[in-house]
């Protein structure tokens, strides 16, 4: 291949991979780069796993031999058949060496190859039907992170010198592209939780609301959301600290969390200060309401504190159309703020009426009560 070639390929890997969304889509723009760029028809990106020994399949593309998956659950290789992976990367690099790649072929070891040749590589490629492979070290922050491989199958031109040269060289954009997602993946993640409970935050629910308001509005998905007040949190601050304060808050947090996962996929967040929500999209309202009714027990028996005061709306109740998150936002917190007003034990639900589910109905033309109730949605909860 010639150097505009080559240059070429490297600024089409680092393009793939910096265009990709998340760290499954960034490795197989890894694989499928680095198999396009040394004209292989295989190529895997392996991670090391040292806690457990082992080197883990993450991704294969090209032409895929019996038993191969694009992302294997689990396929992986305990590092003492791989010596180079605990023996070179970890000690010649401690020593100055450089993690650069080399060829194996199912003949045997290739021309220039460093001593000690993997015979389970060997015969992986003859079991395989392919006739060699280029393997390069991927280096992060430092220390070995895992593998690339390529391969060519049997009878195709075995891969030379100047192959595992460059193989080096995609092993380090490699690298650089990992990193970028990795940043990217931390930022993302830090943007959508809550430091102190980690639980996910205000931001993270109305990403998730829309999606679920439009998902109900396409398809009918029941849609369900609990807004929840933490009582007694001033009292608290006041009294024994605020770091008594934020271990309420995060006691709580708990709580809501053992509680969301009654809900499949439901998503539990703190919105801010000491106020709470869950997202549930997909179970019945009863389903929603019984977890609440869990959650205002749990909440009751917590030390600190003085229970939850906790709202219910659902698309599923008699609530009328539901056409914007806001909507649902609002009927939430307008049943939450009753349940605090009355000094409710269980949760007050939207459009119920009942022994055991108190009814609140939010009519179009503003009253005195549910205009005060809006007018405090949109200082608290409104873009």
């Amino acid at each position: 291949m010639g150097e505009d070639r080559r240059l070429a390929a490297v600024v089409a890997l680092a393009q793939g991979m910096a265009a990709a969304h998340g760290s499954r889509e960034a490795w197989r723009a890894a694989a499928a780069g680095a198999c396009r760029a040394l004209g292989g028809s295989f190529a895997a990106l392996s991670v090391w796993e040292r806690e457990l020994g082992r080197l883990r399949v993450l991704v294969n593309v090209g032409e895929l031999a019996e038993g191969e998956e694009e992302f294997p659950e689990d396929e992986a290789y305990p590092v003492h058949q791989f010596a180079e992976i605990t023996e070179f990367l970890h000690e010649q690099w401690a020593g100055g060496g450089e993690p650069d790649a080399w060829v194996e072929t199912a003949e045997g070891p290739a021309a220039g190859r460093r001593p000690g040749y993997c015979h389970q590589r060997v015969a992986a490629l003859r079991r395989r039907g392919r006739g060699c492979c280029v393997v390069a070290p991927i280096v992060l922050h430092g220390r070995a992170w895992g593998e690339l491989y390529v391969a060519r199958p049997a009878g195709e031109a075995v891969f030379g010198r100047g192959d595992a040269d460059f193989a080096t060289v995609l092993a380090s954009v490699v690298a650089a592209g990992i990193a970028q997602t990795e940043r990217l993946e931390e930022a993302r993640r830090l943007a959508f939780t809550d430091s102190l409970t980690g639980l996910a935050n205000r931001r993270a629910v109305d990403v998730r609301l829309e999606q679920a308001i439009e998902r109900h509005r396409r398809d009918g998905a029941v849609v369900s959301l609990v807004v929840c007040d933490l009582n007694g949190l001033k009292r608290v601050n006041d009294t024994h600290g605020h770091a008594a304060g934020d271990r309420l808050l995060e006691r709580f947090g708990s709580v809501l969390s053992l509680c969301g996962a009654m809900l499949p996929g439901a998503l539990a967040a703190r919105l801010g200060g000491d106020e709470f929500c869950l997202l549930a999209v997909g179970p019945p309202a009863d389903q929603v309401v019984k977890a609440a009714h869990e959650l205002c027990r749990r909440a009751a028996e917590l030390e600190l504190g003085d229970g939850v005061a906790c709202g219910v709306a659902s698309t599923e109740d008699p609530i009328g159309p539901v056409r914007s998150a806001r909507r649902l936002f609002r009927l939430a917190d307008a049943a939450q703020y009753r349940a605090k007003a009355e000094r409710a034990s269980r949760p007050v639900v939207a459009g119920r009426a009942g022994p055991d589910d108190p009814v609140v109905r939010l009519a179009d033309q503003p009253s005195q009560e549910a205009g005060g109730e809006r007018r405090r949605f949109r200082g608290r909860h409104a873009p």
